[in-house]
């Protein structure tokens, strides 16, 4: 268009909407061309005079279909010299400044002019640009960018900025920095910010003035938005749109909460957002929008405004009638008391004018860096958990903790394949970090290797006197409440005898427990009279001060020859300005005796009150050793969670300090001889902890390929890592929704059939079998395991005391049991309690059908045995799920067999290393056994949450955890395939499994082979047998497998099949 027409513009704009639209983009086009710009603008202000001198009158908008006009924004303190005012050219397809708009620029105005000066801010909904051109005229911002949905908005936009950034003249208005505001300010068409998403742009500060849809449209963003849509489709872009998925949405308010979230990954951390919000779901309601996305709010600005007449609300009427929340209206901007949406629906009805709240809010991040990383995980495939975080906080210190936490957890989860299945000691990292805060903050020059970890500190204190079974312990009365009775009411004996301290020469485990006093003075008094062989104790806040007592207690337990377990629970603070004590002053100079231990159990934690861990320090390798392996006959490994959790506070307390800043002798742990007069262990754990496979404290070498460890390192699902992530960011959770025993239940009597009303929850199946063990020995009963059991639990029932023996199976039935053989084994059994693993069996992999699994109850009813079934390794079929009908086989009537059913949910919500063991119990004798044990390692609630939304959407099939359990059944069984051909090919003899994790294999090809291999630079020369070969495998291949003291069959062992892919 060369020399534009001023008539002939004006005649094609009176013609329509869409004539005038298209005439001021031909303008538009001038004005973006700099050779052309200053004759458009020229002409625009001809355009202006002319329309705006018409003496027709009316509206120029009737008439011309557009209107410029000035807007002032001066205050009303009457001063005229600094008036401010643009010009703004309006279309009817585009929202124009109203009260909403005009508020939200109020409160932009309190705001301090540095929060905008040279910031880079961009204002979402921009419309016609109005007030991105007032801030940049007043702020002087580096870089405002406009953004709308509208793109005829965009445009008429544009030409604001050109209308404001020159004179009439087509001269530039220029600044005092000699800028103009085409240099400060841009318009773009985005759906939110992704305009500055997909360009990286980061902001200092987001405003927006955003639509609150108090009936959303579904329909409406299914159309095509363009700008050559209606006039009126356009125009409803302001007021509709689709629903946003957020919790929002039935407040009107989901495009707000999709922009604050979109905006946290586009904002600097020291940035804000400021809103404009209408008050209609109450000031409560509006400012959790933000509160829960970890945002710190502060208003603004606040006044009312009158309700629009074109806008329905009997949507929210809808929603007070089905849901206890109400709306808050008014009647008339000057009331202040608020009505509901039924009452102001009523009232407007009746002719009544009614009002609403509107509101400006500046949101700041809280922990900015935190948070970002918390939404960048909920933004990559896990947004089905948004709507459960919650990071709203009373208190500064609780926020600190948990969102630092969920942040770490975010992270950990988005880079993670499976859970990991910590070591019985703890895991290495979390070892790491609790030896680094005691060296950081204490000077305490530990290693890793000084600490263990166990699931919490009553734990400790049982397995330390069940691992030396002392004749006489002295244990202070607070830390008794979760000991064995019987250790607690036996009369103690202190007659000196030669077992009353040294080393075990026998298997007996009678421990007897008197209650000490905590007063230093009055417990080493009794010590020297009672001569004890191990005193657990704790020392007095007072008494804490300074070293003294500690000493006095190192002494006095040196001369008896007793064992001190000192615990510091209430006295180690995880603070970046820790307190100190006497204990820690003392460990900080002098190495710790190797009859010393340190117990710290952490609880004290502002998030998860009821999480707990525990730790203990030792400079005695022995002790460490065979505490962690206690651990796992006793209790099974700490929880990885709770590790977790901890981990990532201490995690916070030394990120920022520099590394090695001091340098510190480190102190490894020193093996004890056996001469040194102290209690030894006894000679059950000596035995159970040294005969069988146990997972050794320290973590295999870097080349080593363990398939030892019973780890399911197959991938976690995404469904299952956002049922993790929600049980922690919620808040307030329901003690219903923390309880998956109706689910636990419903799950056993689908694939058992078995019905009770007896559920019993904890960390791991061991902890379960060890307290029905207990039960067994004190009952006098015979524990019997079939040839080829789970090695773990064979072992945890020696340590225990019991009385064991083995039901012989044959190779011919595959190491199988049946009832003929169990049959002919009870006859000659008193009081027989019989260990079954299955459907799946443990370690062979092959499955009993009903029909097996019946005969065997039928002749345990009739020799009157309990039974203990253990379902564990089960529902991992390569070719379809077992079921069972136990309740068939067992009977309901007063004779019916005796069964306690173990199991963990995690090969059915494949959870890997995260366990929720159950107990279903089927007899009074084990619901005693187990519900009077208050030692029980036990599933956080935040933990029970998922499992319980993992167990009802596993229900709900076919589902994508329905799916994933397949896929897995099916890599499990290939894997298998693959491993069987390997082992054939390779000489072996495999028992070919039909389900579950492992697999047995007999080395036949090899056995009574000499075989020369070279180990550390020497040639080894050594016949093979069914003992050895393991070690030589691991010498020579780096394989390390169970071996055949663990799969109780002859010259077989075990290979596992769900290993991480190397």
């Amino acid at each position: 268009m060369g020399h534009f027409d001023l008539q002939a513009f004006l005649a094609e704009c009176q013609q329509s909407g869409d004539k005038a639209y298209g005439a001021l983009k031909k303008v538009l086009a001038k004005l973006q061309n700099v050779e052309s710009r200053a004759e458009a603008r020229r002409f625009l202000q001809e355009v202006e005079s002319y329309v705006n001198s018409d003496q027709s009158g009316g509206d120029t908008i009737d008439a011309y279909h557009f209107r410029i006009h000035d807007l002032s924004l001066s205050g009303q303190n009457g001063n005229t010299e600094n008036e401010r005012k643009i010009k703004l050219l309006e279309l009817p397809s585009i929202f124009i400044p109203e009260d909403w708009s005009f508020t939200f620029f109020e409160g932009l105005s309190r705001h301090p002019e540095s929060g905008f000066q040279d910031r880079n801010v961009v204002e979402l909904g921009c419309g016609n640009g109005w007030i991105s051109i007032a801030l940049a005229q007043r702020l002087s911002p580096r870089k405002i960018y406009g953004l709308d949905i509208n793109p005829r908005a965009i445009k008429v936009a544009w030409i604001n900025l050109y209308l404001n950034a020159l004179n009439g003249d087509g001269s530039p208005i220029v600044d005092n920095e000699g800028k103009t505001l085409i240099d400060r300010v841009e318009f773009h068409d985005s759906d939110l910010l992704a305009w500055c998403k997909e360009r990286n742009i980061l902001l200092d500060r987001i405003v927006g003035c955003i639509p609150q849809i108090l009936n959303p449209d579904p329909e409406a963003m299914l159309k095509m938005v363009s700008e050559n849509a209606s006039e009126d489709f356009l125009y409803s872009l302001s007021n509709y749109c689709g629903l946003q998925g957020f919790v929002e949405d039935q407040f009107g308010l989901g495009l707000v909460a999709r922009a604050a979230e979109e905006g946290i990954s586009c904002l600097r951390p020291n940035g804000a957002m400021i809103f404009n919000i209408g008050g209609r779901p109450g000031q409560a309601v509006c400012e959790r929008l933000f509160e829960r996305r970890g945002f710190h709010i502060q208003k603004l600005w606040q006044t009312k405004v009158n309700q629009a007449a074109d806008t329905d609300i009997l949507a929210l009427v809808e929603i007070e009638k089905n849901s206890r929340h109400h709306f808050e209206f008014f009647m008339g901007r000057v009331c202040d008391e608020p009505i509901s949406a039924r009452t102001a629906y009523t009232y407007a009805k009746a002719g009544g004018q009614i009002a609403h709240g509107l509101s400006v809010y500046e949101c700041r991040l809280r922990q900015p860096n935190q948070v970002k990383t918390i939404f960048k995980f909920l933004s990559e495939g896990f947004e089905k958990t948004r709507g459960a975080l919650d990071l709203s906080f009373k208190e500064e210190t609780v926020a600190d903790e948990k969102i630092a936490f969920l942040a770490h957890l975010a992270q950990s989860l988005s880079q993670m394949s499976h859970f990991p299945l910590e070591f019985s000691a703890g895991s290495p990292k979390f070892r790491t970090l609790i030896s680094g805060f005691l060296r950081n903050y204490h000077g305490i020059p530990l290693t890793p290797d000084n600490v263990a970890v166990q699931p919490s500190r009553s734990i400790v204190i049982e397995n330390v006197l069940r691992l030396f079974s002392p004749k006489l312990a002295l244990v202070d009365a607070n830390l008794t409440r979760s000991l064995p009775k019987k250790w607690l009411t036996a009369m103690p004996s202190v007659k000196d005898s030669p077992a009353a301290n040294g080393y075990h020469t026998g298997v007996e485990d009678d421990v007897t427990v008197i209650e000490a006093p905590q007063r230093t003075d009055l417990l080493t008094q009794l010590v020297k009279f009672l001569k004890p062989q191990v005193v657990v104790t704790t020392l007095a806040s007072f008494e804490m001060q300074t070293s003294t007592a500690f000493e006095q207690l190192l002494d006095v337990t040196e001369k008896v020859n007793a064992r001190l377990f000192l615990d510091i629970s209430d006295h180690l603070e995880l603070s970046s300005l820790p307190g100190t004590n006497g204990v820690l002053q003392y460990m900080a100079s002098h190495p710790l005796p190797l009859h010393a231990t340190i117990i710290c159990g952490l609880v004290k934690n502002q998030v998860y009150t009821d999480l707990e861990v525990a730790f203990l320090i030792s400079e005695n390798q022995n002790l460490l050793s065979a505490l962690a392996k206690t651990s796992e006959l006793t209790c099974g490994p700490t929880a990885y969670t709770s590790q977790f959790y901890y981990g990532c506070l201490l995690h916070e307390l030394l990120n920022f300090q520099l590394f090695d800043r001091h340098s510190h002798l480190q102190r490894l742990p020193r093996k004890e001889q056996e001469s040194s007069g102290f209690i030894g262990f006894s000679g059950n754990a000596i035995k159970a902890i040294g005969e069988t496979d146990v997972s050794s404290y320290q973590a295999q070498k870097a080349k080593t390929v363990d398939l030892h460890q019973e780890e399911n390192a197959l991938p976690t699902l995404p469904v299952v890592k956002v049922a993790v992530y929600e049980g922690y960011a919620r808040q307030n959770i329901a003690e219903l929704e923390m309880d998956p025993s109706p689910e636990i239940l419903k799950l056993v009597k689908t694939l058992c059939g078995l019905s009770s009303e007896e559920l019993v929850l904890s960390n791991s199946s061991i902890s379960l079998f060890s307290k029905l063990v207990s039960a067994c020995v004190e009952e006098g009963g015979t524990l019997c395991f079939p040839t080829g059991s789970n090695g773990t639990f064979i072992s945890a029932a020696r340590f225990l005391n019991a009385d064991i023996k083995e039901v012989p199976t044959k190779a011919d039935s595959k190491f199988k049991l049946t009832g003929e053989i169990v049959g002919g084994f009870l006859g000659n059994v008193n009081r027989p309690w019989l260990y079954i693993s299955g459907p799946t069996i443990v370690p062979t992999g092959l499955v009993y059908s009903q029909a097996e699994m019946a005969s065997i109850l039928a002749v345990c009813k009739k020799h009157q045995a309990r039974v203990i079934i253990d379902t564990s390794y089960s529902w991992l079929d390569h070719d379809g799920t077992s079921v069972w009908n136990l309740g068939e086989a067992l009977g309901s009537e007063a004779s019916a067999c005796e069964v306690a059913l173990l199991g963990v949910t995690s090969p059915q919500l494949l959870t890997g290393g995260i366990e929720c063991a159950f107990a279903v119990l089927r007899s009074p004798r084990f619901v005693e056994a187990i519900r009077d044990s208050p030692n029980m390692s036990k599933p956080h609630g935040t933990w029970k949450y998922s499992v319980k939304k993992l167990l009802n959407m596993l229900e709900n099939s076919p589902s994508e955890l329905h799916e994933g359990l397949i896929s897995h059944q099916k890599t499990l069984k290939q894997r298998a395939e693959e491993l069987q051909k390997v082992l054939v090919d390779c000489g072996w003899n495999v028992i070919m499994p039909s389900s579950g994790i492992s697999m047995v294999a007999s080395p036949s090809a090899y056995l009574g082979k000499i075989i020369t291999y070279e180990i550390s630079g020497a040639a080894k020369k050594i016949q093979v047998d069914g003992k050895n070969i393991r070690d030589i495998l691991l010498e020579t291949t780096g394989l390390y497998l169970s071996s055949i003291s663990w799969t109780g069959i002859p010259d077989h062992l075990r290979f596992l099949a769900e290993v991480q892919t190397i």
